[in-house]
């Protein structure tokens, strides 16, 4: 008979006889916990059990799912010690909570830039979660106003401090739209990290420049979790959402508020979630009739149009785009924030072409992508978007000289991103133009599409 391997983790060994767990049963939770977490990438199994018995230190997230899994089933809080554990430095859940008060979000949005800049692996594999994004949208609309954002730290923040936070965003806001996400984000979270972080944590300011400095850092917030959207790093993405989010409601900065809450409604869109999506646009639309923007209402009719429209609801989605037009035409740009003129005639009708992709209409999709390449030559990753939105309409009507030219103009801005997205709206190209797989024109655009995405 073999002889059973000494256990040298025997804290463990009695956790998982009281609990009554077989080695496999635990490591299923483990597997279950971690997905309900959003996590990815964690795969365990009974020889991982034992593996942990013989005194093996799982890497993090697994002592806090452990201490979770024990915790429930014991009725008792189980740290990592009561498990034979070294303590897990940072939670699994870390940036999902929307905090309830604002010197609480202040700990969590630092610390989750501080495991961002270490590519702390959880975070890396995490995945979208939707309960995250509701909890939020919930937080955001039914907390009690916040009470005054004033700190008494070693080093005084004034005016020129809030100033600087802003113009690194601009920088790295145009950087981001030249070269995609993945060459400027790891430069913006370390700029969090290190220079932010302390004037938000050890920082001394009075109620009107926190408010200016919270509502500058939640901007800056923003464009991180945007950059890891379009590094289709969702999980990680929708916590600096959600963090950014909680920093304007310390603001009191309910325009920037709903614009946080317009883009978390574009990743839903992105993820295969319209209806999601859709409570996250009209959450944005109370964001935005509240604070007067205009352009903000527009744009949260436009995102409330695309639910409507992945969800195959023309009527709903016409409705939606009517408001979005109407909102628009009473916007006066010059009186609304900077970082809303971005949304100009061309990104609506970018918008209005996506609605009409969905709903299979592919005279107006070619009418309004058209329209949408009237724009800004600064925003590159943009013009992709929208000529791969235009070819993706003439593929639609059978016109593939003219998807195929479109297409190839795509490519040639695709090769210079780094931006996942962008070769996410190259394979939806390809795919849409399958059925014409075998003319020579597709055929080279296919395969030339084919070569970029090995490329990256």
């Amino acid at each position: 008979m073999a002889r059973r391997p000494t256990e040298s983790n025997q804290p463990l060994r009695a956790l998982i006889d009281e609990a009554g767990f077989s080695h496999k049963g635990l490591a299923r939770r483990v597997n279950d916990l971690a997905e309900a977490r959003g996590l990815t990438g964690l795969r365990y199994d009974h020889s991982s059990v034992i593996r942990w018995l013989s005194g093996q230190q799982p890497r993090d997230p697994v002592p806090s799912l452990l201490g979770e899994i024990f915790g429930m089933r014991l009725g008792r809080a189980i740290g990592a010690g009561d498990l034979g554990m070294r303590a897990s430095s940072v939670p699994t859940d870390l940036g999902q909570e929307f905090a309830h008060g604002w010197q609480e979000g202040i700990t969590i949005v630092t610390a989750l830039w501080k495991a961002d800049v270490e590519r702390r692996r959880f975070l890396l594999d995490s995945t979208f979660a939707i309960g995250a994004g509701a909890t939020s949208t919930v937080r955001w609309l039914t907390l009690p106003a916040e009470g005054r954002p004033a700190a008494r730290g070693r080093h005084r923040v004034d005016a020129a401090d809030v100033a600087e936070i802003r113009e690194v965003t601009r920088t790295f806001g145009r950087l981001d739209n030249r070269f995609g996400g993945g060459r400027v984000r790891p430069a913006l979270t370390r700029y969090l990290d290190t220079e932010v972080a302390p004037l938000l944590k050890d920082g001394s300011y009075g109620e009107e420049t926190g408010r200016q400095l919270l509502s500058a850092v939640a901007e800056l917030t923003k464009l991180g979790g945007w950059m890891a959207y379009d590094l289709e790093q969702h999980g990680l993405a929708q916590r600096y959402l959600i963090q950014a989010l909680r920093l304007t409601r310390a603001a009191g900065d309910h325009a920037l508020g709903g614009e946080v809450l317009a883009g978390m409604s574009h990743q839903a869109l992105y993820v295969g979630q319209p209806r999601h999506a859709l409570d996250l646009a009209r959450a944005a639309q109370l964001s935005a009739m509240r604070s007067g923007v205009a352009t903000l209402l527009a744009e949260s009719h436009v995102m409330e149009a695309q639910a409507h429209a992945a969800l195959s609801d023309g009527k709903a989605a016409a409705t939606s785009l009517r408001a979005a037009e109407a909102a628009f035409e009473r916007a006066d740009p010059e009186s609304e924030p900077e970082w809303i003129r971005y949304f100009d005639r061309a990104y609506l009708s970018a918008k209005f072409a996506h609605c009409f992709r969905e709903l299979g209409d592919s005279p107006n999709t070619v009418r309004s992508a058209l329209g949408s390449l009237d724009m800004d030559s600064g925003y590159v990753r943009g013009r992709m978007f929208n000529l791969a939105l235009l070819a993706s309409g003439y593929a639609q009507q059978g016109e593939l000289e003219e998807a195929c030219r479109v297409g190839a103009k795509a490519l040639d801005l695709a090769a210079s991103l780094q931006s996942a997205r962008s070769r996410a709206y190259i394979a939806d190209l390809r795919r849409r133009l399958t059925p014409y797989a075998d003319e020579p024109m597709v055929a080279a655009l296919t395969e030339r599409s084919r070569e970029l995405a090995k490329a990256v």
